[in-house]
């Protein structure tokens, strides 16, 4: 446990010590004061990280790297669709050939394209773009 949590679990644990002497009647004003805290130290905690990623960008850029940084998908994110829609296409095809004849395959294979196109559209366009936060391993209140 880091020195951090371990505070942090002593505050709860006076609060909850403060409860049981005062009494149910202050229990709202403890959970308010312990959440204040907890919400200043969530607070302080992303301060730190966003100071930490522009001091990182601006490094970056007085380098002069040239690639960008990407808040993008992984590669699994990227083309996942696709991929599945490929080993799909092929049981698919079959079923659409046997039942429908070639008439079925095209419309399968129509909506194969048409549905990755779309996936594509949106993954590219800014209204289908979402910006993925960066994976901490460690405690969520780590820098």
């Amino acid at each position: 446990m880091e020195a951090r949590d371990h505070e942090l679990v002593k505050e709860l644990d006076a609060t909850l010590r403060a409860r049981h002497e005062l009494g149910t009647e202050y229990e709202s004003a403890l959970v308010e004061s312990f959440l204040e805290k907890v919400g200043q130290r969530l607070d302080a905690t992303v301060d730190r990280r966003v100071r930490r990623h522009l001091a990182e960008r601006r490094m970056s850029e007085a380098r002069g790297d040239a690639r960008p940084e990407r808040f993008g998908a992984s590669f699994g994110e990227r083309h996942g669709l696709a991929i599945i829609t490929l080993v799909l296409a092929v049981p698919l095809s079959a079923i659409s050939v046997v039942n429908a004849g070639i008439e079925g395959l095209f419309v399968t294979w129509g909506g194969i394209v048409g549905v990755n196109a779309v996936h594509a559209f949106r993954s590219r366009s800014p209204f289908g773009r979402r910006e993925k936060a960066t994976e901490n391993p460690g405690s969520d209140w780590e820098d």
